[in-house]
């Protein structure tokens, strides 16, 4: 009889050891779950819907025509000295002095000597000096007919060249030909590109964007959009810091942008990068771009 008690409060015993052992690992379970399962919300960068000028784009290119020209021959026997010219003259300027007479800039602008070395278009006994006004740069565009209804006068338009690549030169269109031409089907535009620092050179290729239907719309970055099949969304922001994911619409990309034409509202906030961080309807921390 007392063997058996003995062995019933070993058992007892025993029970109450795992017992005591479940109990306390499922409490310390909980007080670290408790801890540790309150994550602060994660910082998210976002932005506000915005006005932003969108348009629509005809792209050609051309070749860079100066404003005024004018060339002067001068025969070699007429130089008082090596001839030395200047780079930038102005109006009623001398160009060069020469034995009997001397060469006057009818308007202000820049002096070369065309060719390097005798030119064929010269001879050995002369030399020809050109005189550039290229303050404004004129480039002959050829635009496809299919845009005839959308070109004209003053439209705006951007310029770039290779010898600047990353530099843009403003401009506008000047005039449009009446007519197209029926062997290229085109139609002959000429633009007009300021050219204040003189760094459009006469001859040179010019990629020319003409923008047409210019209009202000509301926009985002393009990296707010999620698209799923023919659907796009992004992540508006509440009050309250919760992301919800939002259907949008949006027409056209421009340097990054994209324009938004229902869904948002100007002054809501959305999502700007980080999108693989945010839960839906989950809390953020907002960081403003």
């Amino acid at each position: 009889m007392k063997r058996s008690t003995k062995i019933t409060s070993i058992i007892i015993i025993i029970f109450i050891i795992i017992a005591a052992v479940i109990v306390g690992r499922t409490m310390v379970g909980k007080h670290f779950q408790k801890k540790f399962s309150k994550r602060p919300p994660p910082g998210i960068i976002v932005t506000e819907v915005v006005k932003y000028k969108f348009s629509e784009k005809i792209e050609s290119y051309g070749t860079a025509i100066p404003k005024k020209t004018q060339s002067f021959r001068i025969k070699k026997n007429e130089l008082i000295s090596e001839l030395e010219l200047k780079e930038y003259v102005k109006k009623g300027e001398e160009i060069i002095k020469l034995k009997e007479r001397s060469i006057v800039a009818p308007f202000s602008g820049i002096v070369g000597k065309r060719g390097l070395s005798e030119d064929a278009l010269g001879s050995e006994n002369s030399i020809i000096i050109t005189l550039d006004d290229t303050s404004i740069i004129y480039c002959d565009l050829k635009i496809p007919e299919t845009f005839v209804a959308v070109v004209k006068k003053g439209l705006t338009v951007e310029a770039t060249f290779a010898g600047y690549k990353n530099k843009i030169y403003n401009g506008e269109v000047d005039g449009v030909s009446s007519r197209i031409n029926a062997e290229t089907r085109s139609l002959l535009t000429r633009v007009k590109i300021e050219n204040e620092n003189f760094e459009l050179v006469p001859g040179s290729l010019l990629e020319v964007t003409v923008k047409y239907n210019q209009r202000d719309s509301l926009s985002i970055p393009d990296t707010s959009i999620l698209l799923e099949g023919n659907k796009a969304y992004v992540y508006k922001v509440s009050k309250d810091n919760i992301a919800n994911r939002t259907e949008i619409k949006f027409r056209s990309r421009n340097n990054g942008r994209v324009e938004v034409i229902s869904g948002l509202i100007e002054g809501d906030l959305v999502v700007a990068e980080g999108l693989k961080k945010v839960i839906p309807r989950g809390k953020i921390k907002p960081i403003k771009k």
